[in-house]
Parts: structure tokens; sequence; C-alpha cells
């Protein structure tokens, strides 16, 4: 494999593969030592529960819970990394932050743990912002994000009393505040030939008429 290649896809998945190492580590721990680190979750409207904001998407229920949650995030951590390269780390610190910021604010008063907010807004980023580009290979993957994901917006609903829908909606409402705000920021929509023609022939006119402009006024 050619170097470059190797260290683009190192690149890529270098941060996602750190953050599952850190969960599953966490895991492993709480299992060896038959302990829990639950009270470091999301406690929210307490300032004591605030530190979850920070430790609880590395803390989860059980192995099958984090099964679920360890292949979304290598997944749509890398597509970030790939698409946004320059400014993923900003995206990655924004979605992770706010949203467990609006879990503390809105969820209700229990601890709230797991990476399942991390994850929706990931997806909700994604979708929102290949939406906004109108760029093909970003609206291309916001069509695999509503097909492999499209089932999670039911999480955002009080349909199971043991699952943290606040936790996805918050993490939602996240994703699509923060494409928002970076809509001007990432990779470019390629332009066609005929498009930059356009492009040329508007600036031409509008030279023109500035020189029309210019004489009738001298």
């Amino acid at each position: 494999m050619d170097y470059k290649l190797k260290k683009n896809i190192t690149s890529v998945i270098l941060l996602p593969a750190i953050f599952l190492i850190i969960i599953w580590s966490i895991k492993i721990i709480e299992y060896s030592f038959d302990f829990s680190f639950v009270n470091f979750g999301v406690l929210p409207k307490k300032a004591s529960g605030i530190k979850g904001v920070l430790f609880s998407p590395f803390i989860h229920k059980d192995f099958n819970h984090l099964i679920n949650n360890s292949y979304p995030i290598l997944i749509l951590m890398s597509i970030i990394n790939f698409f946004y390269k320059k400014i993923a780390n900003e995206i990655f610190i924004w979605l992770f932050f706010v949203s467990g910021f609006l879990l503390w604010v809105i969820g209700r008063p229990y601890f709230h743990i797991g990476a399942s907010g991390f994850i929706y807004a990931l997806a909700a980023f994604i979708f929102i912002s290949g939406v906004i580009r109108k760029n093909p290979q970003l609206s291309a993957i916001s069509m695999v994000i509503i097909f492999v994901y499209g089932s999670m917006i039911w999480g955002v609903f009080p349909l199971k009393e043991n699952i943290s829908w606040e936790g996805h909606l918050c993490g939602l409402i996240t994703g699509v505040l923060i494409a928002i705000y970076f809509k001007n920021e990432g990779p470019k929509r390629k332009k066609y030939q005929w498009e930059i023609e356009e492009e040329e022939e508007e600036e031409e006119e509008e030279e023109e008429e500035k020189e029309i402009q210019y004489y009738i006024k001298k």
C-alpha cells in the first residue's frame, strides 16, 4: 500500500480508534473489578452532575450497549475526518460538549450515560451538512445515513422509560445547529465547466456595465 494512502487512512481513523479504545478500556475495567462509573454520567440540573458532560459518553451500561455504539462512532467520526480534514477536531468538540450540556439542561433527573447523544449529533451533522452544501459526495453520504440510521429518529421520542431519549434529542439538535454554523467551511461543491463559464459571463457583463456607468458619469 502506498505510504501516502496509509497516512491518509491513519489520519481518518486515528481519533475514532482512540475514542473506541477509551470506552472499551473503561468497560473492561468495570467488568474486571465489578465496579460502575455510572455516577460520572450526566445528572441534569445538578452542579455535581455537570461533570458528566465530559465523562458520560465514555461510560456504557453493558457490553451490548457498548457494541451498538462502537461501529457508528468509528464510521461517523471517520466520515467527518475525511470530508472536514482541517476543522474535524473543532466539529467534534462542538458536537461533544454542546450535546452534553443541552442534556444537562433539559434531561430527566437521573444519570445519563453512553455515547448515543454524540452519535446522534454526528449523524445529524453529516446529513444536514450534505443537504446544505449540495455537494454530490456529501449528499450521497447523507442518503446512506438515512438508509442506515434512519430508524434512529424514533430514539428522540419518549417511547422507552429506560432509554435517554433526551440525550438523543439533544444530539440531533446539536448536529443540526453545528452543521448550520459550519455551512461556509469544509468541503466545497465541485463546479462544472458550464457553471464556471456562466460565472465568467456574468463577471464580464458586470464589468461592461461598470464601464458604461463610468463613461456616462464622465
